[in-house]
């Protein structure tokens, strides 16, 4: 019997397009999902026939309710580095591995480029603009410049560090906190280290680039909203949950802060009827930060390979501690 392989939440199908799937067809059933899997429920009824489960970076959790109701499910591979939306601990109890895939080259160049797509239209009213013009009208408000101003960098990782490597080109005076960060570090990626209450109250524009952790959750609150200038923008390329949607939405139909571009959301895909889209200060994109057709084919390409090594009983990168499963036996990388 072959193994049944369910490659999740692939919306436009783009998974066998981007990487050859074909050495894979040849031993296995690969079945595409195009659509979200509410959890658990129906998520246990569409996967209880799969062996393997290929996710789209962090798209449907795998907690502990879903992997005890999969009983035939024995490995799981996250496209991405990270892995916190998988009950790691759970899946080992019961002999499923987990794998993820690595960075490689392409990095997160492309989230990083986003990131300035939404400030640069922030700055200048692109989307209002371009959206006016179709229903025929012509210049409607003043954009502002970007040299001269200041851009914070909230959590100066790698992502955060491209992302002020280009504010520099821009001219823009850069500064940056995160709970872990030191003045030495800010210092050599040529950042003004800063704390946490003036970073919010003194950028023109900041931008979120930390990880999701309990330690992070809601981590801009009203309280740090508010202290922002009513002039200035807010950019979350991250993770939707670092920011407390409720007082993100009262400061922007408040006026409080000029405006927000968000790629990310606490609900993805974000509801229909979520007041965020109705917001005329926002500049609002579905989840686009990795998802470009390079990112995605080497996700892709990675996850293949890691299946590959699976079967033939040698699994690779697998992050969590199991016993036998399949022919061989996976071991903490």
């Amino acid at each position: 019997m072959k193994t049944n392989i369910a490659v999740l939440d692939d919306y436009l199908g783009i998974s066998q397009t981007v990487a050859d799937w074909s050495a894979l067809k040849e031993r296995a059933n690969v079945v595409v999902f195009d659509r979200p899997l509410a959890v658990p429920e129906e998520a246990a009824d569409a996967l209880a026939d799969f062996d393997v489960i290929c996710t789209l970076r962090e798209r449907m959790p795998i907690p502990r309710g879903l992997l005890t109701a999969l009983p035939r499910l024995k490995y799981i591979v996250v496209t991405g580095k990270r892995y916190d939306t998988v009950d790691v601990e759970t899946a080992a109890a019961r002999g499923i591995a987990v794998s993820n895939t690595p960075v490689g080259s392409v990095g997160g160049g492309g989230v990083a480029e986003l990131t300035w797509g939404l400030i640069i239209a922030l700055a200048r009213g692109i989307a209002m603009e371009d959206r006016l013009m179709r229903q025929g009208g012509w210049q409607h408000e003043m954009g502002i410049s970007l040299r001269g101003k200041t851009l914070g960098v909230l959590g100066l990782g790698g992502i955060g560090r491209q992302v002020a490597e280009i504010g520099k080109a821009f001219g823009m005076k850069l500064q940056a906190w995160s709970q872990n960060l030191t003045v030495d570090q800010a210092r050599a990626a040529g950042v003004e280290w800063i704390d946490k209450e003036s970073l919010f109250r003194t950028s023109d524009f900041l931008s979120v680039h930390l990880a999701l952790s309990e330690r992070t959750r809601g981590i801009v609150g009203e309280a740090e909203l508010r202290s922002m200038k009513p002039s200035a923008f807010i950019v979350n390329t991250a993770r939707g949950a670092l920011i407390d949607e409720v007082a993100l939405v009262a400061c922007l139909r408040s006026g409080a802060i000029a405006g927000a571009g968000l790629d990310v959301f606490e609900q993805e895909p974000l509801p229909p009827d979520h007041p965020i889209r109705t917001l005329p200060n926002v500049v609002i994109t579905p989840h686009l930060g990795y998802f470009t057709r390079d990112m995605l084919g080497a996700y892709y390409a990675d996850a293949i390979s890691l299946i590959a090594a699976f079967l033939d009983g040698r699994p690779e990168r697998v992050v969590n501690e199991v016993g036998r499963y399949g022919d061989g036996t996976a071991r903490k990388s």
